[in-house]
């Protein structure tokens, strides 16, 4: 049988990483640096599978992957995990904490990390990179003194020194990762399904009318949210994840409905609903 080829956002030691070690530990794991990079994989067929973030607790959705979703012909999603995420502050060893001038982080831990960095490091420099691995080796070659944010992992990788553990904002801060690959998931019995729809012209009711189609059925909607279309400014793409399999026959129904109704109808794929991992070095309270 051959080996499943797993491609992740790295290098090693991004949640990324540990999200692809958690859903599967003996796929043959290939790194990417940067999400459109994860997903070209995946729609070239380079890899067998692909796990991103879609979305965190506290900073919303991640528009590269929801973007790809809409536009892709061939790629489905068959899984999701929910991975607790306890970003930690590490330093070059030696470093003195008031002499940092720049913290690097990925964008989403950084605005995970908003008001410990705004409480802590007022006058300090945020940079954006592309991984929160990257984050630390950026961190370890900079010409002045720097910090970074990112998983504990990163640092026993590359030699860094936590120095704080837990630092965003909100302790039940979770990321929710996505699997692609060509295929979506056989109905288990406990699943969800994610779509994506648009209309044509504008009016007033459309929106009400499509969510009619659940409501009337008792399909439960477990996330609603928009997308700029591209098209136009004005003109948006409504994506909704819902309770159910792409086959049960109530899901199918208010699908066709929903059909009736919008001009564009797009199902990302059905797969089991999400899997919780716990945080991991989360003992430790954030330094202050």
């Amino acid at each position: 049988m051959t080996q499943k080829r797993l491609a992740y956002l790295g290098p090693a030691g991004t949640f990324s990483e540990e999200a692809a070690i958690s859903y599967d530990p003996n796929a043959e794991r290939v790194v990417f640096p940067s999400i459109p990079q994860v997903t070209l994989a995946i729609e070239s067929g380079a890899v067998t599978e692909a796990i991103v973030p879609i979305e965190n607790s506290q900073q919303g959705s991640i528009p590269d992957v929801l973007d790809f979703l809409i536009r892709t012909e061939r790629t489905k999603i068959c899984h999701e995990m929910a991975l607790a995420i306890n970003n930690c502050l590490m330093i070059r060893p030696g470093t003195d904490l008031s002499s940092i001038q720049i913290i690097y982080s990925h964008p989403q831990p950084l605005g995970q990390c908003r008001r410990y960095l705004a409480s802590h490091f007022p006058e300090v420099k945020l940079i954006a990179a592309l991984s929160t691995a990257g984050a630390v080796r950026d961190m370890m070659q900079s010409d002045v003194p720097a910090a970074a944010v990112a998983p504990a992992r990163s640092a026993e990788i590359y030699g860094a020194e936590v120095v704080a553990r837990g630092i965003q904002d909100r302790p039940n801060n979770f990321t929710r990762f996505v699997v692609l690959s060509d295929h979506d998931h056989d109905p288990t019995g406990e699943d969800k399904t994610s779509i994506a729809f648009s209309f044509d012209k504008d009016g007033p009711g459309l929106l009400y009318a499509a969510l009619g189609a659940f409501a009337t059925r008792n399909v439960n909607l477990t996330k609603i949210e928009s997308r700029p279309s591209g098209e136009q400014l004005g003109r948006y793409i409504f994506l909704a994840d819902i309770e159910g399999h792409r086959a049960d026959t109530v899901i199918v129904e208010a699908l066709n409905a929903l059909r009736g109704i919008a001009s564009n109808l797009k199902i990302f794929g059905s797969y089991p609903r999400s899997i919780r991992v716990p945080p991991k070095n989360a003992e430790k309270p954030a330094a202050t």
